[in-house]
């Protein structure tokens, strides 16, 4: 009697990890279909990720919800998306994006391709003031502008040359950014492949840009009450991501960040299902992608007292299958991290954690900052990994590996804490 009680409970927890993976893939799937276009800013589509996750949490049998409004500048690119190289016409996501901030630009332009081995900033911008390159678009590699920043900067500026604009080169997959979307630049910035632009004298545009201002996003704060109410522990992660490229081209974002957002959808049911010691606040932040807007909106104005958060984990990105786990611990949270590494090595979740320096690079930042005791786990270098920010990171190049691992090493860090 006894092996046949324990051969059903085992059975049943098969069945429990299975139905939560069943979620969890569903959410996933949910989130980065067509009907959300992205989560992006523009034709609703992050908002509407945030209803969708305010039924999730319900579902999910949580204590109290709560919506958290806020707004933010925005560039967006909704309209028109169309580039020809030569006689090429090229496709937006693939063969070019816009960086981020860049007005619309329609027109055709003659292209200068600066000559990076042999370098001479005074001989480019005499080289430009020619007739022959007057409204053209200068080309180079994007990391080669990055490194000669001042000479370039020039020719960003109205005023400060007579070009239209630049075309970047940035190697396949080709990314696309919000990150610095607060604000409009006088010139447009193209990001190209190297293929794409190889050779080629002109290129046509016709780029629209629409600017919103005050455009209202908000955050979805669920929480499970604890048996003791005066400390918590916080799950963030960010369901916002990067919206649209022209009309038919959206970035579905499953890796980044679906995957994290389903994770804190499937421990909600978790600890709703198994009553926590301390409450558990699950935050679903909008804004991410705007230069982290929704996590610092929430760290200025907290539903409750920061100094109450035993740690706060953020999970960005966890939908990969690399066997070592890349994290950034806070200063306050590395009083604890010893015991994430104890619990792995013990459980052999991951072949190692890979900790890296604390970085402004997602939602814990702006809690670290604060002093909260705070890890973030991303899942990085796995087959996922070099799709994020393209259109490839979809649903059909979704990988769950990681989301199991993470899942049991925030809960058995929680139980032993």
């Amino acid at each position: 009697m006894r092996r046949i009680i324990l051969i059903l409970l085992a059975l049943v927890s098969v069945q429990l990890n299975a139905q939560d993976m069943a979620h969890y893939k569903r959410v996933v799937k949910e989130l980065s279909s067509a009907r959300y276009q992205g989560r992006g800013y523009a034709r609703g589509g992050a908002n509407k990720a945030g209803r969708f996750l305010e039924k999730e949490y319900r579902k999910a049998g949580v204590d109290e919800l709560v919506i958290q409004p806020f707004t933010i500048d925005i560039n967006t690119f909704c309209g028109k998306m169309d580039m020809w190289a030569d006689s090429r016409r090229l496709t937006p996501g693939v063969d070019f994006s816009m960086r981020e901030y860049s007005p619309g630009v329609h027109g055709e332009f003659p292209v200068y391709h600066v000559d990076t081995l042999n370098f001479d900033a005074e001989r480019m911008y005499a080289d430009l003031a020619r007739p022959e390159y007057a409204g053209c678009m200068v080309c180079c590699d994007f990391w080669f502008a990055y490194r000669h920043g001042k000479d370039f900067s020039r020719l960003q500026k109205e005023g400060g040359c007579t070009n239209a604009g630049l075309i970047q080169t940035w190697t396949s997959p080709i990314k696309f950014y919000k990150a610095y979307g607060h604000r409009v630049a006088d010139k447009p910035i193209v990001w190209v492949t190297p293929e794409a632009i190889e050779g080629v004298q002109k290129v046509r545009l016709d780029v629209d840009n629409e600017f919103l201002k005050g455009y209202e996003i908000f955050n979805v704060i669920a929480r499970v009450d604890g048996c003791s109410h005066d400390s918590c522990y916080v799950f963030t992660a960010h369901y916002d991501h990067l919206g649209n490229l022209g009309r038919k081209v959206y970035y579905a974002g499953a890796n980044d960040n679906a995957s994290g957002t389903a994770a804190l959808v499937t421990l909600a049911a978790y600890y709703a299902r198994h009553k926590p010691q301390y409450d558990m606040y699950f935050l679903s932040v909008s804004g991410e992608d705007a230069n982290l807007r929704g996590s610092e909106f929430f760290a200025q104005n907290p539903l409750f007292p920061l100094e109450r958060i035993k740690y706060l984990f953020n999970l960005d990105m966890i939908g990969d299958d690399n066997p070592v786990q890349y994290c950034e611990v806070s200063d306050e949270g590395m009083r604890g991290y010893a015991l994430f590494e104890k619990i792995n090595a013990g459980a052999r979740y991951f072949k190692e954690l890979n900790r890296g320096e604390l970085a402004a690079n997602s939602d814990h930042y702006p809690f670290a900052k604060r002093g909260v005791p705070c890890i973030f786990l991303e899942n990085q270098e796995g087959s996922a990994f070099p799709y994020y920010h393209t259109v490839y990171d979809n649903w059909k190049n979704a990988v769950f590996d990681s989301y199991e691992p993470v899942f049991k090493l925030v809960r058995d860090f929680i139980e032993k804490y």
